[in-house]
């Protein structure tokens, strides 16, 4: 299989993925009412989701390590979409929160996993623009199904938003199954120099990595890693504003209809796809022209942190215009900085790729687990101004995380007594 089909493969695996962690936020309003749900309760269930998302990252990174990718990227699809299609059956707070949490436990691995694709199948020159592509399938995907998914819950209710995306998922499963090929190195039939041009040192080999506390140990000690981790945390935080609280902002707050914020809601996320698709296709074109990784790869990253502390000023308007406008240049900011993805593979140790992925995705999904509570309590009286000045002040500190923790970007060498320990056991 070519490049490009594996990166079609990822790109519409990642828009199902959003599709059925954002089906929630299309629904809040009408679930809200339909069960007598609070802004605090409705605070918790987006949050669920990213409770067991979190702390199945690291289990997840080393399961995307030692399990082919071919035969865990479907389960997972097929776990989680059935889930989501429950969802559409029950009716209780209890229930939901029981089902946003299983959905993030099955789509735990698959970021690592998507990631771990890239590494093995593109050269380090155009990871980047890889990421950059399947990245923009959260935003672009997001931004034709905001309407897409208001038109459906308007003919068929909330119940029948999630059945629908359940459906989709589970046959989306047995087409990425039919269709996706190991890496070149794994397959001797794709193993041709059309497909592995520019990319024979980077391909990693599919054999199981024995888990070592060495490893998880190096994963949470680094200074490097933890400026990629903070960074991680703090947009996700703007991400998940947009995944959650985004349309009932736009609905209860600025007082829209729900099929205007369906459309006006897909602005940002047209924004943010243009920010990532420049981001990443601009970084590669640096590299290649010789800049450093600290200016190819950082920069893009640093001015979307930069860009994303711009929500605030929607605070000091009540033109739609203008609030559109400040909130789709936040999410195009987002955008630009979400190939942060391309560090884990320039840094990590290159057998540990899924562990750090894991790590680094833990750290970010710890955002979507305390960013909707803590804004559900902020708006519990309707005024949505703290959680945006909340939002400006991430955007903030992520940046100055990847100004002065990160340093220089290069792979972290393993310790030489780990080698010798392992030689042993």
């Amino acid at each position: 299989m070519k490049k490009g089909g594996i990166l079609a493969l990822i790109f519409i695996s990642v828009v199902i993925n959003y599709m059925d962690r954002t089906n929630i936020s299309v629904a809040a309003a009408a679930i809200s009412a339909d069960l007598n749900i609070s802004k605090v309760e409705m605070g918790l269930i987006f949050s669920a989701f990213a409770w067991t998302y979190s702390i199945m990252q690291i289990p997840g990174g080393m399961l995307v390590d030692a399990v082919r990718i071919r035969f865990l990227y479907p389960f997972i699809l097929v776990a989680w979409s059935l889930v989501t299609l429950v969802q559409g059956l029950v009716s209780s707070v209890a229930a939901l929160i029981g089902c946003r949490m299983a959905i993030g436990f099955f789509e735990a691995p698959s970021y690592p996993a998507n990631n771990k694709i890239v590494t093995q199948w593109f050269a380090e020159q155009e990871r980047a623009g890889a990421i950059a592509v399947y990245t923009s399938g959260q935003f672009i995907g997001l931004a034709f199904l905001m309407p897409v998914l208001a038109v459906i819950q308007d003919w068929f209710g909330w119940r029948g938003l999630f059945i629908v995306s359940g459906l989709i998922g589970i046959v989306w499963a047995v087409i990425w199954y039919i269709f996706y090929k190991e890496a070149p190195t794994e397959n001797t039939q794709a193993n041709t120099q059309s497909n592995i041009q520019g990319n024979k040192t980077t391909a990693e080999p599919a054999n199981a990595t024995p888990v070592s506390m060495q490893n998880l140990k190096l994963a949470f000690s680094s200074k490097k890693l933890w400026g990629i981790y903070i960074g991680q945390f703090c947009l996700g935080g703007t991400l998940v504003f947009f995944l959650t609280w985004f349309p009932t902002y736009l609905a209860e707050y600025r007082g829209f209809s729900d099929l205007k914020t369906g459309f006006l809601a897909s602005v940002p996320f047209l924004a943010a796809f243009c920010g990532v698709l420049l981001s990443g296709f601009v970084s590669d074109l640096l590299v290649r022209k010789g800049y450093s990784n600290e200016f190819a790869r950082k920069t893009p990253i640093i001015l979307g942190l930069f860009l994303s502390s711009s929500v605030i000023f929607a605070n000091y308007t009540d033109s739609t215009l203008w609030v559109t406008f400040f909130l789709s240049l936040t999410f195009f900011g987002n955008g630009l900085a979400s190939i942060n993805w391309v560090f884990v593979s320039l840094i990590a140790p290159k057998h540990m790729v899924g562990l750090v992925g894991g790590c680094f995705n833990f750290i970010g999904g710890l955002s979507a687990v305390i960013v909707p509570i803590l804004i559900g309590f902020l708006v519990q009286d309707g005024d949505f101004r703290p959680a945006l000045a909340l939002i400006a002040g991430l955007a903030f500190v992520g940046l100055f995380s990847y100004l002065f923790l990160v340093g220089k970007v290069e792979t972290i060498e393993m310790p030489i007594v780990e080698n010798e320990v392992e030689a042993k056991a």
